[in-house]
């Protein structure tokens, strides 16, 4: 036990503790009722995970992963794991929101293909991680289970739509979590709780929830942790081709396990920064992120400004109409309903109402503009073997408030024009890492984004392994709100 009396097996990262699993030095059931206790103690603290399973159907499913270890049989390195689901992922028999009322009571009839995967792996599903109302917009609240506030402050939003993953990570209530990022939803909440987020490749975890196989390529699904290790290991899990997936990358998984050690001597680093005053940040924010600087020239790393070939306001543009059109092609049954209409968040009408006025056209010459952005970030790499940027515009800010109206002064005209910084990454397609970039006076943190080369997921992932050791934000700041008498 820790001063504070929280059990050790919590605080271990997961893969340490699979091993202990796998070993049987300590019990499935063990990790369970340890983890069990843990987050009826804490989750009221942030209001990270919903849904949760009765504790009587976990533990007999505890009891199951030791009975086939027992008889020699192990189902992967996820094996006796409590793991929470996204709340927007389908799982088979748990009841799955999506954050929206609409969705109040629905009970999947099957799992997506990510859940499948990780339960094939051994995981046990507790519950579901919180998320806004159909995954719009980064901050985690609904009208179904309220706020998941920030780990490092309860006050604070969690970020999203990510938010109850990551806040349940940086509170030790899951050992990994799963997430999806359309929007900076891997990115942004893992900078704000100090942990590791990774939106990997398109098509690199295969996704099947959605009607649409072909066209929906602005959100994947992807893996959050404690550690980059961790990470990748879960996206061992997550990732490989599936013939159910069309647009799937066909290579396997089992590349995620492979160390991530690598010597970074001579790596060239692109730092984007707030693209030469185009994105109005919040004061501090830019200098916290240069200051990581030096941990990645003690890697040996040579960091220079750079700036895209590519006038940006026309990115954003393109990002507006490509997001209408999908947001109202997947509402907009519910929106031409008027009963199901009113249940709608203002925000998810506004993208739909919006969507309904968009030619085909219009659609088709926004995708134009998508693939001019990804040929100019893929002329950046061949100067450059990473690009860096901050992973959001402001710091966490209060959980009673939707969305920041303004940054520095700069009013925000739309309800997520505050997460820009996040396009780039989305828009190009490339994986894209959040690492923990430090903490400001008033001890918020912040993350930083490291966009990797088309498909080059494990370069990123060693880049934030590398960078982890150096830097050790996690190891070094835990969440306050794990202390005694904070709530």
């Amino acid at each position: 036990m820790t001063s504070n009396n929280i059990s050790e097996l919590v605080l271990l990262q997961a893969h340490e503790l699979a091993e202990r699993i796998r070993l049987r030095h300590v019990s499935c059931r063990e990790v369970m009722q340890t983890y069990l206790a843990h987050i009826e103690r804490f989750n009221p603290r942030v209001n990270a995970l919903v849904s949760l399973q009765p504790a009587e159907q976990l533990l007999a499913q505890a009891d199951a992963r030791d009975a086939e270890l027992a008889r020699g049989q192990y189902r992967g390195w996820m094996h006796g794991l409590p793991h929470a689901i996204k709340d927007l992922s389908l799982t088979l028999g748990i009841r799955t929101t999506l954050g929206s009322p609409l969705y109040k009571d629905f009970i999947p009839p099957r799992d997506g293909i990510m859940v499948e995967r990780i339960k094939a792996a051994g995981a046990i599903i507790i519950g579901k991680s919180n998320t806004p109302e159909f995954g719009l917009g980064s901050q985690s609240y609904n009208p179904l289970f309220g706020a998941t506030a920030c780990a490092f402050d309860a006050g604070k939003t969690a970020g999203g739509s990510s938010g109850g993953a990551a806040a349940a990570l940086a509170m030790h209530l899951v050992p990994v979590a799963d997430g999806s990022d359309m929007m900076g939803s891997l990115r942004n909440p893992a900078a704000f709780n100090n942990i590791i987020g990774l939106r990997p490749s398109q098509g690199r975890v295969p996704f099947d929830d959605s009607s649409d196989l072909f066209f929906d390529q602005l959100g994947y699904e992807g893996p959050m942790g404690r550690s980059v290790r961790d990470t990748a290991l879960l996206l061992s899990v997550q990732a490989g081709a599936d013939a159910r997936a069309p647009l799937s990358i066909a290579e396997s998984g089992a590349a995620f396990t492979a160390p991530l050690e690598r010597d970074f001597k001579g790596t060239r680093l692109g730092w984007l920064g707030d693209f030469n005053g185009y994105l109005p940040m919040e004061p501090g924010l830019l200098a916290l992120c240069e200051a990581t600087f030096a941990d990645f020239e003690s890697l040996g790393c040579r960091i220079e400004p750079v700036h895209p070939d590519f006038a940006m306001p026309q990115l954003w543009s393109c990002w507006r109409t490509l997001r209408h059109w999908m947001v109202a092609g997947s509402l907009g049954a519910a929106y031409a309903d008027p009963q199901q209409r009113a249940l709608l968040k203002p925000e998810a009408r506004w993208e739909v109402e919006n969507g309904l006025t968009l030619s085909a056209s219009e659609v088709f010459a926004a995708s134009v503009q998508r693939s001019n952005w990804y040929r100019a970030i893929s002329r950046l790499f061949e100067d450059f073997d990473y690009l860096l940027l901050p992973s959001a515009q402001v710091f966490p800010f209060d959980k009673t408030l939707a969305w920041p109206q303004s940054i520095n002064g700069v009013a925000m005209d739309t309800y997520h024009r505050w997460m820009e910084v996040v396009i780039p990454g989305t828009l190009s397609g490339c994986p894209v890492a959040n690492v923990q970039a430090g903490f400001n006076k008033d001890g918020l943190p912040m993350g930083l984004q490291i966009i990797g080369k088309h498909q080059a997921d494990f370069a990123v992932l060693q880049l934030a392994h590398a960078y982890e050791q150096a830097s050790r934000w996690f190891q070094r700041c835990p969440s306050p709100l794990l202390q005694e008498g904070i709530g």
